[in-house]
């Protein structure tokens, strides 16, 4: 059996540590439980979001049952930043520098504490990723707790979600929609805790983080006000002690095969974009090379095959009741999708903690169709390179929205201006609207433009314009949109110099997007462009865009310095192929 307080001991045990000692008796530990390891729960609860308001109570509960474990479970907090009461501000350039701030402050504690293992609490969107790249760089015993989806709500017999309020919006200014229905729907589509209910991307980074095994089953799909989740909690405590037992590490989980697992799950179920660079971000912390290439070979060969929220009809409480994420993961593995011998949390591998899941039922259910009756038959994650992103991008085509457009660009510079252009009637259907200079420097910080989207399709516009963008998209995003354009505009990508009316090309067959303008005017463009100033200069906004990679490489931040790197930027690479 290992050492369990292995790095505990540094500090309980060491006769020259009598103030940490004093500190910790003086917090109530006894004696005895000096000898014992010591567990970190980090919790990302706080009151102001309906994703984390739940997430005190269990953690609450998880170190009860760490304790009943005869270890010493020890609660600590950690921010978290809500996507959905950010989204369309200024405040939305916080979220995915939440992330790392997350990572960082949950590294910071434990590494400074000597905590022997770890127990992370999240619901919104970016504690996820951030918990499990801390996990990655302590690399100690470690479980990710998803807080769980939200239920949906009801508005004159119409099944709601956050995305509900959005698009009401679109309705709103197209004017099909009334003040008073208006503020029905968003008054009701959030009735309680719990994350939002599509495979948006809190739902799709909790499934890959169980398909990856750093989570226990049935983590990602037991909604937050369920019996379910509370056993979920309790059980917390007896797994952590055999990771700590087995000396389990999640180095030993995160490996390949895990990663192209996680991958699996996202394609299957129709996941956020965000997946691509949070996976990638993960990746580093535990040293495995991972692109936006890998991306694309798990998406060409694995068939997307749920009817979930934001292109589909159901919601992750409907895949709950028919068996949830572990009933989809044991159908991939026996079609051959997965693979079964890769190690996780629960001291057994994916399919031996597979053998007793009640499999899918196709002649009941309707949210998963099989693979041969795929929605697309293979995944809708596709990675575009061309002159407009000669670094890579991420599309997100489901196929109900085409696989090839071409039309005149129509260019705001900021999702704000994209709203007034929209009330003005200046998008017009056939164009293919630009977001630009709101990339991980320019915004800086990379947000969401779920607000324009939502919008577009409100309004009608939805079927028959596309949105191209260096930020990034929400989960809830549907329609033909590519976004994490690399090298962004801040940095001189071409998207940068894409003016009205020129026409581009995206052909999500051949994955590439393409400015139809000729190399010559490109090259008089380029000559009076200028890079512009940083529109923050102090702060955590100004600490991470000088330190934040591009979205091709996860937007982390505690990358080595640009010039100890073999591969070429963003920047060199359309450089080169300008030239």
């Amino acid at each position: 059996m290992a050492e369990l307080n292995k790095y505990s001991k540094t500090i309980t045990q060491d006769p020259t540590q009598p103030a940490a000692q004093a500190m910790l008796y003086g917090i109530g530990l006894t004696e005895e439980d000096l000898k014992k390891a010591q567990v970190g729960v980090v919790s990302m609860g706080y009151d102001g979001n309906t994703c984390n308001m739940h997430l005190n109570d269990l953690a609450a509960d998880i170190k009860k049952s760490v304790w009943s474990n005869d270890l010493v479970g020890l609660i600590f907090h950690t921010i978290g930043v809500s996507d959905g009461i950010s989204n369309g501000t200024d405040g939305m350039r916080y979220s995915l520098v939440s992330r790392d701030i997350i990572a960082d402050s949950i590294e910071t504690v434990c590494g400074a504490q000597y905590y022997d293992a770890l127990i992370a609490v999240p619901g919104c969107d970016k504690n996820m990723p951030g918990s499990v790249m801390a996990m990655g760089r302590l690399n100690r015993p470690a479980i990710m707790v998803y807080g769980g989806t939200i239920a949906p709500g009801h508005y004159k017999g119409q099944d709601l979600n956050i995305i509900s309020s959005f698009e009401a919006l679109g309705q709103k200014i197209a004017g099909n929609l009334n003040d008073a229905d208006f503020k029905g729907i968003v008054m009701n589509s959030c009735p309680g805790p719990g994350a939002c209910g599509g495979m948006y991307t809190a739902n799709t980074m909790a499934s890959a983080i169980e398909a990856m095994g750093m989570s226990l089953p049935y983590s990602s799909s037991n909604p937050a006000l369920s019996k379910e989740k509370r056993d979920e909690c309790e059980a917390a405590g007896k797994a952590i002690r055999l990771l700590l037992e087995k000396d389990i590490k999640p180095k030993d989980i995160m490996t390949r095969k895990a990663f192209e697992n996680a991958f699996t799950i996202v394609m299957a179920l129709g996941g956020s974009t965000n997946a691509v660079l949070h996976l990638i971000a993960i990746a580093k912390s535990v040293d495995l090379e991972w692109t936006q290439d890998d991306v694309q070979a798990i998406s060409d060969k694995v068939p997307f095959i749920a009817d979930l929220k934001p292109s589909g009809k159901y919601l992750m409480e409907d895949l709950h009741k028919v068996g949830g994420v572990p009933a989809v993961m044991k159908y991939l593995l026996a079609k051959g999708y997965l693979h079964g011998d890769c190690l996780t949390v629960t001291g057994k591998t994916i399919a031996e903690n597979l053998e007793s899941v009640p499999e899918l039922n196709f002649e009941i259910q309707k949210i998963i169709f099989p693979v041969e009756d795929a929605i697309k038959p293979t995944g809708h994650l596709q990675i575009l390179y061309g002159n407009l992103s000669a670094g890579g991008s991420v599309a997100k085509i489901t196929g109900k929205e085409g696989e090839n457009f071409t039309g005149p660009a129509r260019v705001f510079d900021g999702e704000k201006e994209l709203i007034a252009g929209i009330s003005s009637g200046r998008v017009k259907h056939g164009d293919v609207v630009v977001i630009r200079y709101v990339g991980p420097k320019g915004a800086p910080g990379m947000p969401e433009m779920l607000k324009p989207t939502s919008a577009i399709i409100g309004a009608g516009l939805g079927k028959s314009v596309a949105l191209i963008t260096d930020g990034r998209f929400s989960g809830g995003t549907h329609g033909f949109v590519v976004g994490h354009i690399t090298p962004e505009a801040f940095d001189g990508g071409l998207i940068a110099l894409v003016q009205d009316d020129d026409v581009i090309e995206i052909d999500a067959v051949s994955r590439v997007m393409t400015l139809k303008v000729s190399e010559e005017e490109i090259r008089k463009r380029r000559a009076k462009w200028q890079q512009p100033e940083l529109k923050v200069k102090k702060g955590v906004l100004y600490k991470y865009a000088l330190s934040v990679t591009t979205a091709a490489e996860g937007c982390i931040t505690d990358a080595p310095p640009v010039e100890t790197k073999k591969s070429k930027s963003g920047s060199e690479k359309i450089m080169a192929l300008e030239n």
